[in-house]
């Protein structure tokens, strides 16, 4: 039990940090714009097509920002509540 605590702890000291590579980052999002672009060349503008890209693009940025995301899951936007590891610290100390 003591381990799994001790590991737990430094999980989350570990986590602090960012480990995404953001060149790696930068050449996803361009690769991907490059891709929304070349499908948008070769159709003729519309409104469904224009929804389409558009829609593609929101659920494609939206997945990139949920794995960001979860590179850090006590800050940021989404987060999980610290509140239930310190109790469990509290009662451990005692």
């Amino acid at each position: 039990m003591p381990v799994d605590i001790g590991q737990t702890r430094w999980l989350m000291f570990e986590q602090r940090s960012t480990s995404f590579s953001k060149p790696l980052l930068a050449i996803v999002v361009c690769w991907l714009t490059v891709i929304f672009v070349s499908f948008g060349l070769y159709t003729k503008p519309n409104a469904t097509v224009t929804t389409a890209l558009f829609v593609g693009a929101l659920s494609v940025s939206t997945a990139i920002f949920l794995v960001l995301e979860m590179y850090s899951p006590y800050t940021g936007l989404i987060r999980i509540p610290m509140a239930p590891l310190h109790t469990v610290l509290d009662q451990l100390g005692r």
